[in-house]
């Protein structure tokens, strides 16, 4: 499996385990298996807990500073151990059983969220207080993102996998529909305190229904043995096929540019539509509207095309460039609803279609660097993005990031029809104009 596909491939190569036999697949079908149902339902109330500290967090520092900068620090905070050690605890995830892993990162994310909800309460919170959390709370997340997220074979299989990693997105938004909106009136009422506290126990529903598994049920997969040089395995495993490495590389400008809306929402609520943290949260929830709907449509599909992904990149850099020069209000809030939609998209379709190309055995460290690429640009981007926005205004901050994103999908398309031997097609059908890409063979024989 050394060659990959092209930007208008059919769906992402097969996983490696071909023992499953196939599965009927509709919008829920994975919630059919008690392990993967388990595992969502004790995600959604965590993931609620997660938003509600995320919008407190964000806006307790904007509140101690005044500066989107120090936003951005604290982003980047808790983003740097994933760009320092995320390998490592891809490593880990391949060594480890994942389970009993997921217990020990869930329980230690608990007490991060407990800790500074503790010192907020007491009102003994500063902001490098809420610096040292967020870093800690990243060297975790280390562990547990590339654990959790190759767990998810394991509970569902093959057959399932596409489904349940869409549906995991869409247990994450769904969250975020709630929890933004929920920390808004929480941090007007009784302040950021609160919701910190809410986060960290709200990690005992995730404990519970790992234990309440049936181990048995879970789909075996080999582990790594312990031996040296592991992690340059896995980076020379991703180096030899386009299939994993472009798709990688545009999710990495995405996650590092893009994807900063704490930093740009917090300073257009502050100093573009003068408001408060109902508003920040609005806005949030909105956005969670079109990425809820974003993971339900890639749950119904099923497949995980790479054209999807660049087309929803595009889409999703041009959106944000518009989005930053919207006249009023509500025209801005009415756009993060599909700025959402195709942010989620990019997302849900990168993650299914690494994860189908990889080989079981390699999984942990291949997603352990799609993460690290992700969210370990962000130390790099939020600072600068942050530095962007406080010194030319959000508009500016906002549409600079959305035109490296334009910019990152257009060169990572032109990578994979490269790769998969393509050339573009701009001809009429049927009366319209169409764009697509073609094998060069076709191209020249309708020359």
């Amino acid at each position: 499996m050394s060659t990959g596909p092209g930007a208008d491939s059919a769906p992402a190569p097969h996983t490696h385990d071909t023992t499953a036999p196939p599965q009927k697949q509709t919008m829920f079908s994975s919630l059919r298996i008690r392990n993967y149902r388990l595992f969502a339902i004790g995600q959604v109330v965590s993931n609620t807990g997660t938003w509600m500290q995320r919008i407190a967090q964000d806006w307790l520092v904007l509140t101690l500073t005044g500066s989107a900068s120090a936003v951005g620090i604290t982003i980047a905070l808790q983003f740097l151990p994933m760009l320092l050690f995320g390998l490592y605890g891809g490593v880990l995830a391949d060594r480890l059983p994942k389970r009993r892993l997921l217990l020990g990162t869930q329980g230690a994310m608990g007490l991060t969220g407990l800790a500074l909800a503790l010192l907020t309460l007491s009102g003994q919170v500063q902001v490098w207080h809420v610096y040292l959390t967020a870093f800690l709370l990243g060297l975790v997340t280390v562990v547990d993102n590339p654990a959790r997220q190759s767990f998810v074979a394991e509970m569902v299989g093959p057959g399932q996998l596409r489904n349940a990693v869409s549906l995991n997105s869409a247990n994450f938004q769904s969250a975020r529909l709630v929890g933004p909106a929920v920390a808004g009136v929480m941090i007007t009422a009784v302040g950021s305190g609160y919701a910190f506290l809410f986060n960290g126990l709200s990690f005992l529903a995730p404990i519970a229904g790992l234990l309440m598994m049936r181990p048995a049920e879970l789909h075996k997969v080999e582990r790594a043995p312990r031996g040296k040089g592991q992690l340059r395995e896995g980076l020379r495993y991703v180096a030899g096929r386009p299939e994993l490495v472009w798709p990688i590389v545009l999710v990495g400008f995405i996650g590092t540019f893009g994807f900063n809306f704490p930093i740009w929402l917090a300073a257009f609520v502050d100093e573009v539509f003068e408001s408060g943290a109902s508003t920040y949260g609005l806005l949030n929830t909105l956005m969670a509207v079109g990425s809820l709907i974003g993971a339900l449509l890639a749950a119904r599909r099923g497949t995980s095309r790479l054209r999807v992904l660049v087309g929803a990149a595009v889409l999703f850099g041009l959106l944000e460039v518009v989005t930053a020069f919207a006249p009023t209000f509500w025209i801005f809030a009415a756009l993060m609803v599909p700025i959402g939609m195709f942010g989620l998209t990019v997302n849900v379709t990168a993650n299914s279609s690494v994860q189908m190309a990889t080989d079981p055995l390699m999984r942990g460290r291949v997603m352990s660097l799609f993460m690290m690429v992700f969210t370990g640009g962000t130390p790099v981007g939020a600072p600068v993005v942050g530095w962007v926005t406080d010194t030319y205004g959000p508009r500016v901050g906002f549409a600079a990031g959305g035109a490296v994103a334009m910019l990152a999908a257009a060169g990572v398309g032109v990578m994979l029809a490269r790769a998969g031997g393509l050339r573009l097609s701009v001809g009429w059908h049927h009366g319209h104009p169409r764009v697509r890409f073609v094998p060069r063979e076709r191209l020249a024989a309708a020359a």
